[in-house]
């Protein structure tokens, strides 16, 4: 099966590092025109820089500025054809008990796993259905399908919220060529937190993650890209609503 994507202009969030560098990457050596959003300015120009992509410094929790960023390619690219929510993550936390989770430290990891997807999706859905084509693709995690190992109350919760959020938009976009899909990653040591969480469990604890993995290693980035270029492909036209567990057979 060959995966193309030329002629097509895609917007991939959360690609100043990690697992939306690689789906950038991914997407643009098949052909298409990619345009890289974060909240890391310095991260983001950098890697557009170096590989000729279009950068976008986005707070994607903003909503005027998730409108402003979509509309930007488009005006720029005529089009958007494949959104890329990637942002996200623990937002520098880490586990603690449930009576010491402040407001704010529940709520900032919503917007940025959750409202952000879903503006950005808000923002890229009228174009998309006046070409009668589009693909979103979320990436979400594990932990939006059981208990997350990171012990963050809240960002099992807003990963189950961004599952339930891609499965609505679907049934909303899919009678109008727009599939919505995410991808639920097992362990990626691809960003600064990930490498946080698996010091954190010490050799037995991490001995005992990668034997309860049935293909006894961790995932990279490269495989996370491999499942959500499927996703956004011209091949995966009537796969919709799906949560695909890429996370070598742990769940």
């Amino acid at each position: 099966m060959q995966v193309s994507f030329t002629g097509r202009a895609a917007l991939v969030t959360g690609a100043a590092q990690g697992i939306g560098q690689a789906i950038a990457s991914g997407l643009a050596a098949a052909g298409a025109r990619v345009h890289v959003a974060d909240l890391d300015a310095a991260g983001v120009e950098r890697f557009a820089s170096a590989t000729g992509m279009t950068p976008h410094v986005l707070d994607v929790s903003d909503r005027a500025a998730a409108h402003r960023a979509v509309a930007s390619v488009a005006g720029r690219e005529g089009r958007i054809d494949i959104l890329v929510n990637a942002a996200g993550g623990v937002c520098g936390q880490v586990g603690r008990p449930i009576e010491e989770v402040a407001e704010e430290d529940w709520h900032v990891i919503f917007r940025a796993n959750v409202d952000g997807a879903f503006w950005l999706s808000q923002a890229a859905a009228p174009s998309m259905r006046a070409a009668g084509w589009g693909r979103i693709v979320n990436i979400a995690s594990g932990a939006g399908l059981r208990p997350s190992l990171t012990g963050i109350q809240a960002y099992t919760a807003a990963k189950h919220a961004l599952v339930g959020l891609t499965k609505q938009l679907s049934q909303d976009l899919a009678r109008f060529g727009i599939t919505a899909n995410a991808v639920a990653p097992g362990l990626v040591r691809s960003n600064p937190s990930t490498e946080r969480q698996w010091q954190s469990y010490g050799p037995e604890g991490q001995q005992r993650i990668v034997e309860g993995i049935h293909t006894r290693r961790l995932g990279t980035a490269a495989d996370i890209a491999a499942a959500a270029l499927f996703l956004a492909s011209e091949q995966a036209a009537w796969t919709t609503g799906q949560i695909l567990s890429v996370d070598g057979g742990r769940s």
